[in-house]
């Protein structure tokens, strides 16, 4: 069984960058379909970043240019590089996979994703 858990979420100032990492363990060094998701305060969860079976990134238009979302080799940690952050990146910031063996990733979809971790705060200040 997969499990995620994120970490790198602190409180930071506007223009700040920070760094969210996402272990997967018992993944046996597969790669998934991955992302990273965001649920803002009195907002519903959206997508932020996801990474296709062949390492191609997709952003959301509203972190497009600022954040980053990487994977390292083995892949067993998801990166998410934000910079230039803005107080509307508040925000609990979730790991997702879909670990279908027939995905193909790159969706920003909540319900294309089946295993998700606790989540990592995120507080962006003016």
């Amino acid at each position: 069984q997969v499990h995620l858990v994120e970490s790198g979420g602190e409180a930071v100032e506007a223009g700040g960058s920070l760094r969210l990492s996402c272990a997967y363990s018992g993944a046996a060094y597969k790669r998934y379909c991955m992302a990273w998701f965001r649920q803002g305060p009195g907002k519903e969860r959206e997508g932020a970043a996801a990474l296709d079976r062949n390492g191609r990134a997709t952003y959301a238009d509203s972190v497009k240019g600022r954040f980053t979302v990487s994977e390292d080799n083995p892949w067993n940690t998801l990166f998410l590089q934000m910079n230039s952050l803005k107080p509307e990146d508040t925000a609990m910031y979730y790991c997702a996979a879909d670990l279908s063996p027939d995905c193909s990733g790159g969706s920003l979809e909540s319900s294309d994703y089946n295993t998700w971790g606790q989540g990592t705060q995120v507080t962006v200040s003016s």
